[in-house]
């Protein structure tokens, strides 16, 4: 045994984790080798923190409420808010995409399980008519953006240690989607050690210690340990919007909401869609007290989450549903090491197969362990003057979560198909429509030929002859 080895073993001994090193000697040499290299990647410091904040310390669940208000926001021009305020945000986003100021930041760690789709989400196929990938639809809305600001924009994309692989050969087998190959980085999400309810690190097996990715919010501290964030600073990049895989309208580089995130000389800027329903499962945009935070549902009463103003309409109506534009230096400070507010980490109660000391496999049929995982949007109440502007559901947000009923391919589709006739309309076309907006035929338009609503009025245009709008039509 190596002395970097043995010390590695008394640093867990010391720390009141030993038991992660207890089968150790029945392994053999690939086995040892391969759980030293785990063992190499935890921060004992950290896991000690975290076990006496969140396991040893008395578990307060509720989240303080009071003094919670409603976030203000910079309400939509169609919704009363400032024409003139959008234009100028548009102008000022517009001129930080043309200097090459703006990153796409993607968080794809997830599997389509829930899909019944055996792979990583974003390879999972959504469009209506050709059935491109998330993956393709986030790569053609990034290059016609670039295209249509003369600038190429990078991509970056959080992987998981379970899809990271099968994420870069797809990109591979597409040929990054026609995408410059240096333009792409794929970043893997860091991971957190599982403990049980005493606080000990769990076994997955003999030689493999019981790991979790740290939620969405580890995006920051992966963009850190990576080396993104200093790749970014040395190409001119102090903007990153933030999306989630699962959401193929989504606006991936969007010149208002990046205008008024400049304007506002903001750390952090934030897009809100009003509920759909009161007790929608989303976060909720709040103040306490001059800070701005987001409360999860499941943090908010339901009485909260279902009062009204005087007139009729959700008090708490701010939704949020994960897109955001960052600072670049913010995102160093939150997801680094150094001095300054970093993301909490919570609590979750799982259920956690482990070995036992008798070298038993147990899985649990009642919770048994903890998870430690951070939120992005707790990045909020650090950032200097954040920015919640209004978005358009049916432009901005449709997941894809779900094999069937809400947040499926089914109503992801719709959606996009309502979405397209609204974009035909809107450049002077007649389309028929059902009285949801959904047209009678189903049809596409790549976002390689335009990236919203705007840019495809202008695209459509241009078009001398225009094809006709029929069963199939691929607008491209």
């Amino acid at each position: 045994m190596s002395i970097s080895t043995k010390a590695l073993i008394e640093s867990f001994a010391q720390a009141g984790q030993g038991q992660v090193f207890q089968f150790f000697d029945q392994l053999d040499a690939d086995g040892q080798a391969r759980l030293v290299a785990q063992a190499e990647t935890i921060d004992l410091a950290e896991v000690d923190a975290l076990v006496a904040e969140h396991v040893k310390a008395a578990h307060e669940s509720k989240l303080n409420l009071d003094g919670l208000q409603p976030a203000s926001y910079k309400a939509l021009p169609s919704k009363g808010g400032d024409s003139a305020q959008w234009k100028a945000a548009w102008d000022a986003g517009s001129a930080a995409i043309q200097a090459g100021r703006v990153a796409a930041f993607t968080v794809a760690g997830g599997q389509g399980t829930r899909l019944g789709y055996d792979g990583p989400k974003g390879t999972y196929p959504i469009t209506p008519v050709t059935e491109k990938t998330l993956f393709q639809v986030f790569a053609e809305k990034i290059a016609r953006s670039g295209e249509r600001f003369g600038v190429t924009i990078p991509w970056f994309i959080l992987t998981s240690e379970i899809n990271n692989d099968a994420t870069v050969a797809a990109f591979e087998a597409a040929d990054y989607f026609g995408l410059d190959r240096g333009s792409v980085h794929f970043i893997v999400q860091g991971l957190v050690p599982a403990v049980d309810c005493e606080g000990k690190i769990l076994l997955a097996a003999k030689g493999k210690i019981a790991m979790t990715p740290d939620g969405h919010g580890g995006s920051l501290r992966a963009l850190v340990r990576s080396g993104a964030i200093d790749k970014m600073k040395a190409q001119g990049i102090d903007i990153v919007s933030y999306f989630q895989v699962d959401n193929p309208i989504v606006q991936c580089i969007d010149p208002a909401f990046i205008g008024f995130h400049v304007l506002g000389q903001s750390e952090l800027s934030s897009k809100m869609v009003p509920k759909a329903y009161a007790l929608e499962k989303v976060g909720h945009f709040c103040m306490q007290y001059g800070t701005a935070l987001v409360v999860e549902y499941s943090d908010m009463p339901a009485e909260l989450q279902e009062a009204t103003n005087e007139d009729g309409f959700i008090r708490f109506n701010g939704g949020s549903v994960a897109i955001h534009v960052f600072d670049r230096d913010f995102i160093g400070r939150a997801g680094g090491t150094g001095e300054g507010a970093k993301l909490p980490f919570h609590r979750a109660d799982k259920k956690i197969p482990y070995v036992d000391a008798s070298g038993e496999t147990i899985k649990p049929d009642e919770p048994n362990g903890v998870k430690f995982e951070m939120f992005v949007f707790d990045a909020l109440p650090l950032a200097k003057n954040p920015v919640i502007i209004e978005a358009s559901r049916a432009d901005d947000f449709s997941p894809v979560k779900n094999a069937d009923g809400v947040d499926s391919p089914k109503t992801c589709k719709e959606d996009q198909l309502r979405m397209f006739a609204r974009w035909l309309k809107a450049a002077g076309e007649r389309i028929e429509t059902d009285d949801s907006g959904l047209p009678k035929i189903t049809f596409e338009i790549s976002p390689r030929f335009a990236a919203d609503e705007a840019d495809f009025v202008a695209q459509w245009g241009g078009l001398d002859p225009k094809p006709a709008i029929t069963e199939g039509t691929v607008i491209k």
